[in-house]
């Protein structure tokens, strides 16, 4: 079966970076075949009427045997002879470095300092940060290695209190290790499902992106903000998963990235990986958005979220608020797309905390201060978009549609 590999600098090891089913051997065919008569099946049973389930499966199928139309992916969190390799996202786009982690506290400090971003992709490699404490415990009982553990666990989950994943990752390999009966059994526990997770997050990506694609059409001009591409996932990306599913399928499409201030993800990140993959993309100011919408430039709008709720309301990078209302007023469709470990089903706006980060983002670019010292700053991560100027949420399960706390009730989605 055939591979390709992201690209790698001078003096680095290549490894694999993405799976493409381009040779497409019998079991992926009979797996993916499978996944469609679930959902005609879930669609005779189950479906709550406002989410899609249509031929998007069938164009999922079809893009992953056109070899000719496939496209590389960069890979962002993979595990490698008991250690964790991470894409390091500060040294983007002047340089794709690869960084290892041998131990749960440079795990951590990874998340912490944004080397890798994106809910999905913090989520499993907290996942793997775990797996890392487990291994390197030197505990000979069950009682010290769930000490070991309990430390590591709140070590990790300190770094970033606004993404859902990371604390949903954390729980779920607790919950799985806690199923041992010895020393070992829990470590190779909480290791196998750390990389089910990852394998998990690619097939969700693929998933969205096959459904997301049927919202695109031939010609359109879509707008994303930050990156929600494989950079901010194990492989291929939320929001970009749709914009690669499209052009996949054959559809002729442009993109417009914002920079998304302060730390740029867009300019650094979605542009990079975009450009990296072929696909067309022009950057804009983020205080150029209202006026490229009101040429009528812009046919879509597709972005990730940090935390979806059972309300609807979408957490997700500073900015994303404004532009759902610019959007809303010049009446484009505004589209999240999340896989439902982002869903939050216990929180209320009001309990969420919006991490703010260091003043230094916001008065320096490139490490040259570019604000006058003494000054007062606000430097929020996030902000909240209310399900009112959304269109839809695009998830591995559907797009689900208005009511969203009844259908997302009805899935029964998101962590409990």
């Amino acid at each position: 079966m055939s591979t390709m590999c992201a690209y790698m600098p001078p003096n680095t090891t290549i490894r694999p970076s993405l799976i493409v089913y381009n040779s497409f051997e019998f079991r992926y065919f009979i797996k993916y075949l499978s996944s469609v008569m679930s959902i005609v099946f879930v669609r005779r049973f189950q479906t709550p009427k406002n989410i899609k389930f249509n031929i998007s499966y069938f164009l999922f199928l079809n893009m992953t045997l056109n070899k000719n139309k496939e496209i590389k992916s960069l890979k962002t969190v993979e595990w490698k002879d008991n250690s964790l390799i991470l894409i390091d996202q500060t040294k983007l786009p002047t340089k794709l470095v690869y960084t290892k982690c041998n131990d749960y506290i440079h795990v951590a400090k990874a998340i912490k300092d944004l080397v890798v971003r994106g809910a999905p992709a913090i989520g499993v490699a907290a996942a793997f940060g775990m797996a890392l404490a487990a291994y390197n415990s030197k505990a000979r009982s069950i009682s010290s290695l769930s000490r070991d553990l309990d430390k590591a666990f709140e070590v990790i989950r300190s770094t970033r209190p606004t993404a859902v994943n990371l604390f949903w990752a954390l729980d779920r390999v607790m919950k799985e290790g806690k199923k041992g009966k010895t020393v070992q059994e829990i470590k190779n526990l909480i290791l196998n499902e750390a990389r089910t997770m990852a394998e998990e997050d690619v097939e969700n990506n693929r998933s969205m992106g096959a459904f997301g694609s049927n919202i695109i059409s031939d010609g359109d001009v879509i707008l994303t903000h930050c990156n929600a591409g494989s950079l901010a996932t194990v492989a291929y990306g939320t929001a970009l998963g749709v914009i690669r599913a499209a052009k996949e399928s054959g559809k002729n499409i442009k993109v417009i990235a914002t920079e998304t201030r302060p730390v740029m993800q867009g300019a650094r990140l979605t542009a990079f990986e975009l450009h990296h993959d072929g696909i067309d993309v022009s950057l804009i100011p983020d205080t150029a958005v209202g006026h490229i919408m009101s040429k009528n430039k812009i046919k879509n709008i597709v972005v990730g979220a940090d935390r979806v709720l059972k309300t609807g309301h979408v957490f997700n990078k500073i900015g994303t608020y404004q532009i759902a209302l610019l959007a809303k007023a010049h009446k484009i469709p505004f589209y999240v797309v999340a896989p439902t470990s982002t869903f939050d089903l216990q929180n209320t706006p009001s309990d969420i905390t919006i991490e703010e980060r260091s003043r230094e983002e916001v008065t320096t670019i490139g490490g040259k201060k570019i604000a006058p010292d003494g000054i007062g700053v606000f430097n929020p991560a996030f902000d909240m978009t209310p399900p009112e100027l959304i269109t839809g949420i695009i998830t591995e399960k559907g797009i689900l549609k208005h009511p969203f706390e009844k259908n997302i009730k009805k899935l029964k989605i998101g962590i409990n």
